[in-house]
C-alpha cells in the first residue's frame, strides 16, 4: 500500500527546506508522485508525497521514523493517549556525552566522520545496479564486504530517526548521532559478570573492613581471606587474582570510594582535614583589626635557656603571636618556654599599645586551653559561644575587659579554620628556621626525611646554641625586615595593590577604637583566681593574707588579682567585681614570743571583735530608739511580736529592761558575765605584755 508524507515532512527527511521541496516537485511533477487531502475544517488543499518518490536516503529515514513511531504507540497508555517515553529503547549514543565522548576516544569520534562520509556518498547513487556497486564500493573504501556497508547503513538511518525525534521534541541540533552511530560503543566497566553478588559483598566487607585498613593491607592479603571465605562457604568458583584487583581498582576510581577507603584507613580526624571539601574566606572585605587570630608555634630549631635556677638546657622555643587577618602582619609576638594565659595576656597587650596597634574587634583563637580559660574569655570551656544574654558586668574574661567585641575559637583538630596563621607558621618554617644551624626538623613531619639528626646537647655544651634572647633578636630582624615588606602571596591574590603586609597594614581601612587606660590593663595582666577566705586569712603562694576589710568575708569565696612577680600585696574582688582591699602577706606568729608582728595580729583581731560587737548593738537597737517620732504609732495591724512576754505593749520610750526570772537563764547570765570579765582581763593583760615588750626593744635599741 503506497505510503504518503505532507510536504512539510517530505522536505524534512530530504534536508530541504519547504520552499525549495515545493519548487522541485512542480519542476518534476513527472517524478513525484503527489495527492491532495481536503482539511477537516475546510480551507486549501493539503499536498501529500509519496514516499516512493523519495531519495533513497529519504525513504530509509522515513522507515526507521515509522519504526520509532510504531514502537510508541505500542508502548503508549490507551487511557491517558500520553506518548510513551522510548528513551530507555535508544541505542547508546543517545544519552552519551558528546565532549565526553570526543575526548576519551579521539580516534573513534574522527574515525565516525570519516565513514559518516562514506555512506552519505553510497546514498547519492541511484538504484540501477545497486547490489553490484554496493560489493565494488564497500571493497574500494572499506576494505570489506557489502554486509558491513549495510550494517554501517542501517545505524546511520537509524540515528537520523533519533536525532529528528529528539530534535522536535525540545528544537535542538543532534545530527552528531550519524557521527557516533558509526564509532565503536565504549567499554563498559564496573559490570564484572563473572562476580557472584556475594563474592563482590564479601570483597568490599574485607577491603573497607577498620582494621583491615588502617593496617594498611594488601591486596594479596585480601585474596586469601576470600579464598577461605570460600572454602568455608562452599562456593564453586571465585574470580582470579587479577580480576579480584581490577575489582578493587574499579571500586577506588570509577567507584568513587577512594574516600570511603580513607575514612576506614586514617580515622575521621585526618579524613576530614585531607578529604572533605573546604571553601575559601573573603578575607579583603575585612578592616585593619577587625578579625585577628592567635596562636602559638613551636620552631623547629634549638636554643641556650637559662632557668630561674640557673640552669642552662636547650629548649625549642615557643612562639606567641597575633595576625591581623586582612594585612597578615604579625603583632605582639612573644617568645617562651612554654606559652600560658599569662604569656597570652602580655603579648596580646603588647598588639595593642605597639606603635601601630589598636583593639582588635574580633578575636579567632586557637581551641587550646590557655586561650579558652574562664579567666580569658569569661565563660567556660565547654561553650564555645558565649552567653549572648548575659550583661556585661557578668561577662569577665579578660578578652572582653580591654575591649574586645567578642572571640570565636577554631574547632579541636581543624587547623584549616585558622588557615592565615597556619600558613604564615609554615613560611616561618621553610624562610627562617631552616637557616637555623640548631634545625632537625619540622615537628609534625609525617616522613622520616623530615626530621634533621643532630647531636643538640653536645652543641650546648660546645656553646654553638643561641640564646633566646639574641634568638629573639634575630627573628625581630627576619620579620620586620624581610617578611613584613616582602610580596605576600595570599594579598597578591585577595587583589591588594601594595601586596606586601606592612603596606597593607598601614593604608587599608582600619578598625578604630580607644584603648582602655594603661593603669587599667597593668590590673588586667594580673593573674586572677577564685579563693576562700579562712580564718587565718588568704592562702596563698605560700603566704598569708590578711587585712581587716577581709574579717567580714570569713568562709565565704572572693577573687584576688596579683602580679606573679611581686606576690606581697593581693587585690581581692567580691564576686560582683567590687574591690574589697588590698591584702598583705603576713609572717608567721612565733612560739613562746612577743614581737610586733604578734603585737599587729592581736590589735587587727581586737578591732574586728569591737566593730562585729558595734554591729550587733545596732542591729539589736529597737525601732522606737531609733526613731522616736514613731513611738506610739503601729503601722501594722494585727502584727505579731518578735518575743512573747504575756503583757501589752508599752506606749511609751523607757530605759528600763525587764529580764527574764528564770533559773536557767539567770545561771546563763552568771557564765556569760564571768566568761566577759575573764576576756576583759585577758585582753589587758596581752595589753600590758605588748606594751613591756616595745619598751624592752625600745631600750635595747636605743
Amino acid at each position: 500500500m503506497e505510503a504518503y508524507v505532507t510536504l512539510e515532512e517530505a522536505a524534512s527527511l530530504e534536508h530541504r527546506d519547504y520552499e525549495a521541496m515545493k519548487k522541485c516537485i512542480q519542476r518534476n511533477s513527472e517524478k513525484y508522485k503527489v495527492s491532495f487531502q481536503k482539511p477537516e475544517n475546510g480551507g486549501k488543499d493539503r499536498v501529500l508525497v509519496a514516499v516512493s518518490s523519495l531519495s533513497k536516503p529519504a525513504r530509509n529515514a522515513w522507515k526507521e521514523r515509522e519504526k520509532l513511531r510504531l514502537l510508541a504507540e505500542a508502548k503508549s497508555d490507551p487511557e491517558t493517549e500520553k506518548p510513551a517515553d522510548i528513551r530507555a529503547d535508544a541505542p547508546w549514543y543517545v544519552g552519551t556525552d558528546l565532549e565526553w565522548y570526543m575526548s576519551t576516544y579521539k580516534e573513534n569520534y574522527y574515525r565516525g566522520i570519516e565513514l559518516r562520509g562514506i555512506i552519505q556518498k553510497f546514498l547519492q547513487y541511484d538504484d540501477r545496479g545497486r547490489t553490484q556497486y554496493a560489493e565494488e564500493f564497500s571493497e574500494e573504501h572499506l576494505g570489506k564486504n557489502k554486509r558491513t556497508l549495510y550494517r554501517y547503513l542501517e545505524s546511520y538511518n537509524e540515528a537520523l530517526a533519533w536525532a529528528d525525534q529528539l530534535g522536535r521534541e525540545d528544537g535542538c541540533d543532534y545530527s552528531f548521532f550519524t557521527v557516533l552511530a558509526l564509532c565503536r560503543k565504549p567499554k563498559q566497566t564496573g559490570l564484572f559478570p563473572a562476580f557472584k553478588p556475594e563474592v563482590k559483598q564479601a570483597i568490599q566487607n574485607i577491603w573497607f573492613h577498620k582494621d583491615f585498613a588502617a593496617n594498611n593491607s594488601t591486596r594479596e592479603m585480601l585474596y586469601e581471606k576470600l579464598q577461605l571465605l570460600a572454602e568455608m562457604n562452599g562456593w564453586d568458583y571465585i574470580p582470579s587474582y587479577q580480576s579480584v584487583t581490577r575489582y578493587i581498582n574499579y571500586l577506588m576510581t570509577e567507584g568513587g570510594m577512594g574516600s570511603a577507603h580513607y575514612l576506614a584507613a586514617r580515622g575521621y580526624k585526618e579524613y576530614k582535614n585531607r578529604k572533605v571539601v573546604k571553601a575559601s574566606r573573603d578575607t579583603g572585605s575585612l578592616q585593619v583589626m577587625e578579625v585577628v587570630m592567635g596562636d602559638e608555634h613551636t620552631f623547629d630549631c634549638w636554643v641556650s635557656y637559662t632557668m630561674p635556677n640557673g640552669k642552662v638546657k636547650a629548649i625549642k622555643p615557643v612562639l606567641v603571636a597575633w595576625i591581623d587577618v586582612r594585612s597578615r602582619t604579625i603583632m605582639g609576638d612573644v617568645m617562651c618556654e612554654h606559652a600560658n594565659s599569662q604569656i597570652l595576656k602580655e603579648s596580646l597587650l603588647k598588639a595593642m599599645y605597639q606603635e601601630h596597634g589598636g583593639v582588635p574587634k574580633y578575636l579567632y583563637i586557637d581551641n587550646g586551653k590557655d586561650y579558652t580559660s574562664f579567666e580569658m574569655t569569661g565563660r567556660n570551656r565547654k561553650d564555645r559561644h558565649g552567653n549572648e544574654l548575659a550583661f556585661e558586668e557578668d561577662v569577665r574574661g579578660f578578652y572582653r575587659s580591654i575591649g574586645i567585641i567578642d572571640d570565636h575559637r577554631a574547632k579541636p583538630y581543624e587547623a584549616w579554620n585558622k588557615g592565615e596563621v597556619e600558613r604564615f607558621f609554615r613560611t616561618v618554617c621553610n624562610k627562617f628556621s631552616k637557616w637555623m644551624t640548631s634545625y632537625t626538623g619540622t615537628l609534625t613531619g609525617s616522613k622520616t626525611s623530615d626530621k634533621v639528626s643532630k647531636d643538640i646537647q653536645k652543641m650546648l655544651e660546645a656553646g654553638k646554641l643561641l640564646t633566646l634572647e639574641e634568638f629573639y633578636q634575630k627573628w625581630n630582624e627576619w620579620l620586620h625586615t624581610k617578611y613584613e615588606h616582602t610580596v605576600h602571596s595570599g594579598l597578591k591574590k585577595q587583589g591588594e595593590p601594595h601586596p606586601t603586609p606592612w603596606e597593607v597594614f598601614e593604608e587599608a581601612e582600619r578598625y578604630e577604637k580607644a584603648l582602655p587606660p594603661k593603669s587599667y590593663a597593668t590590673l588586667l595582666m594580673m593573674k586572677e583566681e577564685n579563693v576562700l577566705v579562712r580564718q587565718i586569712g588568704i592562702v596563698r603562694n605560700g603566704y598569708e593574707y590578711r587585712a581587716d576589710e577581709l574579717c567580714g568575708y570569713i568562709g565565704q569565696k572572693v577573687n584576688i588579682r596579683y602580679d606573679p612577680e611581686d606576690v606581697s600585696t593581693l587585690y581581692v574582688f567580691d564576686l560582683k567585681g567590687k574591690k574589697i582591699c588590698e591584702a598583705t602577706s603576713q609572717e608567721l606568729l612565733k612560739f613562746g614570743a612577743v614581737n610586733e608582728n604578734t603585737i599587729r595580729h592581736i590589735a587587727m583581731q581586737n578591732r574586728q571583735i569591737e566593730r562585729d560587737r558595734k554591729r550587733l548593738e545596732e542591729a539589736r537597737k529597737p525601732f522606737e530608739e531609733i526613731n522616736e517620732q514613731y513611738v506610739g504609732f503601729d503601722p501594722v495591724a494585727g502584727g505579731v511580736d518578735l518575743m512573747m512576754d504575756g503583757g501589752t505593749r508599752k506606749k511609751k520610750k523607757s530605759n528600763m529592761v525587764a529580764f527574764p526570772d528564770s533559773r536557767l537563764y539567770q545561771e546563763n547570765a552568771d557564765l556569760r558575765r564571768k566568761r566577759q570579765e575573764e576576756e576583759e582581763a585577758e585582753d589587758t593583760y596581752l595589753a600590758r605584755s605588748a606594751e613591756a615588750a616595745l619598751k624592752k626593744l625600745r631600750a635595747m635599741e636605743g
